[in-house]
């Protein structure tokens, strides 16, 4: 157990961010949670996020901007875990003019944090790193001594920000950990994500569209095996100044999945197809082996066990 640390959390009003709450609480964690809610996505659904969490008396939120983080007064705090969360999310949006909120939020928010978290010397780091760096690698599954060489500005940023939290660790020692997710889902993902627009077009019975010939095929990590390697990355000795893979140990297609939920709702699935889309690399599949050795991470859930739950969180 994690008893009476005091953890902070960015993003905390977000997919990730705030189901890490909830565990960290279910701990006995104390948690002070900051959001800055974006207007990326419909800020009612970070509230909800969030709704019960602003009932327990240890938990706390900052609604700020993380490069903010100097003026947030939280130094005599005593946080023990920094669990950085926090990104401007999203592959397709990264590219012309928008890329100011992915340097914005994803390198300077992380560079700031880094900085002011040298200060008060916390027992860990952990960076929320991204299957986006990778890009097309060539090769599969994907390892995490491979050449990063990210497809997309929003993988880029990403990279720059793990690339932050090593240099921070090999010039400061400050104890960073850099965790990189593979398509994480399940109940409370993001609307512009692939599988809460599929359920909610299957379930009203409506066309949906993906990209390509579905063939494309990702490494689907349940939401839950993510919160509990963010667990064990806090809590594991002498892990400073590594990366590991998360993903859920099964790469299944985007047409696999359409298989899965018409079985699963008993409904017709409609499709629409639309062209690839620029930055989405055609196969993600994650080398978990490091994770399961070093942090014990053993994912608990397949994609179809993930999507009943996720389906029935929509009703």
């Amino acid at each position: 157990m994690a008893h009476n640390k005091t953890c902070l959390v960015t993003g905390a009003a977000g997919f990730i961010g705030s189901h890490l709450c909830y565990r960290l609480l279910s701990e006995g964690c104390r948690v002070i949670g900051v959001d800055c809610f974006t207007d990326y996505y419909d800020r009612s659904i970070k509230e909800k996020n969030i709704e019960n969490l602003l009932q327990n008396p240890s938990f706390r939120l900052l609604r700020e901007d993380v490069t903010g983080i100097e003026q947030s007064g939280l130094e005599g705090e005593g946080i023990q875990w920094i669990f950085h969360q926090a990104a401007q999310a999203g592959v397709r949006a990264s590219w012309g003019r928008d890329f100011e909120h992915y340097t914005h939020h994803n390198v300077l928010g992380t560079q700031r944090l880094l900085e002011w978290a040298r200060k008060i010397e916390p027992e860990r780091f952990i960076y929320a790193s991204s299957s986006s760096v990778y890009g097309n690698t060539g090769k599969l599954p994907m390892h995490e001594d491979d050449l990063p060489r990210p497809l997309s500005p929003y993988g880029v940023t990403k990279l720059a920000a793990e690339h932050l939290c090593n240099l921070y660790h090999q010039n400061f020692g400050l104890p960073a950990v850099s965790l990189r997710y593979f398509t994480v889902f399940g109940p409370g993902q993001r609307p512009d994500m692939a599988f809460h627009r599929f359920i909610k077009a299957v379930l009203a019975g409506n066309e949906l569209t993906i990209y390509g010939t579905g063939e494309q095929t990702r490494d689907f990590t349940y939401v839950s095996d993510i919160i509990e390697a963010n667990l064990s990355a806090a809590k594991t000795e002498g892990i400073e100044g590594r990366v590991y893979n998360l993903g859920g140990g099964s790469r299944i297609s985007v047409n696999g999945v359409l298989e899965i939920l018409g079985r699963i709702s008993g409904q017709k699935v409609k499709v629409k197809h639309e062209p690839i889309q620029a930055g989405d690399p055609p196969h993600t599949y994650a080398d978990t082996e490091r994770a399961r050795s070093e942090l014990g991470y053993s994912p608990g859930l397949s994609v179809e066990q993930g999507l009943e739950l996720m389906m029935e969180s929509f009703s």
